[in-house]
């Protein structure tokens, strides 16, 4: 069954990662389960990842996840 278009518009942003960190990310990759490619299993674990930080109390700078970025919210 094909996944339903993600209804929040995404954006690209660059990450660099250490040689063995990509190769961890293209190792999950090829099991299917986090993703397609390296860029996609670390745009899920980073997802995942800050769901998790959202439920901590008291972290600095964490709380519910945003409906859009603060800057691009006085845009439109």
């Amino acid at each position: 069954m094909a996944r339903e278009k993600n209804k929040i518009e995404s954006i690209q942003i660059t990450l660099s990662v250490t040689e063995p960190i990509r190769v961890m990310l293209e190792n999950l990759s090829l099991s299917g389960f986090y993703g397609k490619n390296a860029a996609d299993t670390a745009g899920i674990l980073l997802r995942e990842k800050l769901r998790e930080l959202t439920t901590l109390t008291g972290a600095p700078g964490v709380g519910p996840l945003p409906t859009m970025a603060p800057a691009a919210a006085g845009m439109g």
